[in-house]
């Protein structure tokens, strides 16, 4: 008995350390689409480690308590068993499924065609992968830039995201920002970053592979606060038409 109460009371404190070992728990969100993609995980998360209590708990019960049957018998029909685990995993699959698309059909997460309205204050951004390098066009503003993406804060932002060889992908980690380049085509992302990501840089990647120069296809993402991207466009068009 001691031995089964300490078996679970192993599995509780697995369970409970699992829960606050999650590192985004203990941290603020850069921008709308990383908060609604990680707080997503974490919803699931919590989901998961009950479940997998319950099932590993059962497993180990049952290992335990049949270690010395040297003439195991096949399991009984139990047809309510079989139903209810059937209702249950039903059940679980459709609180995920619930859960997941209040997420994936945001226009943070997956832009289509009826999202594409931007407001008068909305910053457009045409971002052009070329092997092995990043271009930044920034629409209605005649600035274009290379590897450093200048973007302001507290504002909504779509990157129109395409390509002018083959299929790259944009991937800025931090903030929950991945959408792929391809030819003749433009993807959006439509973002928003938090006020409290001013001042910081964050890495941009090419996250499909795209030939020798792969790895070196890199860039920034710098945040600005609004006034001081509207100095940055100022500057950078007043260095255009000198």
């Amino acid at each position: 008995m001691n031995s089964k109460r300490t078996a679970f009371a192993t599995l509780l404190g697995v369970g409970a350390l699992a829960l606050f070992a999650d590192p985004v728990l203990a941290q603020g969100y850069d921008s709308t689409t990383e908060e609604l993609i990680r707080g997503l995980n974490t919803q699931l998360l919590y989901m998961a480690i009950p479940i997998t209590v319950l099932v590993e708990g059962i497993l180990i019960y049952t290992v335990w308590k049949y270690r010395n049957n040297d003439d195991p018998k096949p399991t009984k029909e139990n047809r309510r068993l079989e139903i209810s685990w059937t209702i249950a995993t039903a059940l679980v699959l459709l609180v995920v499924g619930y859960a997941s698309y209040g997420v994936m059909a945001n226009e943070y997460v997956a832009t289509t065609g009826d999202d594409l309205n931007p407001g008068e204050d909305a910053v457009e951004v045409e971002v052009v992968g070329e092997k092995y390098l990043w271009n930044y066009n920034y629409e209605g503003e005649n600035v274009s830039t290379q590897g450093t993406l200048v973007l302001p804060s507290n504002t909504d932002i779509y990157l129109h995201v395409t390509s002018t060889d083959w299929i790259h992908a944009l991937h800025v980690p931090e903030l929950g920002l991945k959408q792929d380049a391809m030819p003749g085509q433009h993807n959006t992302i439509k973002t928003q970053i938090n006020s409290s990501a001013e001042g910081e840089t964050y890495q941009l990647y090419c996250a499909e592979y795209c030939g020798v120069g792969h790895s070196k296809m890199l860039g920034e993402v710098e945040v600005v606060s609004e006034d001081e991207y509207q100095d940055w466009l100022d500057e950078q068009s007043g260095n255009a038409s000198s």
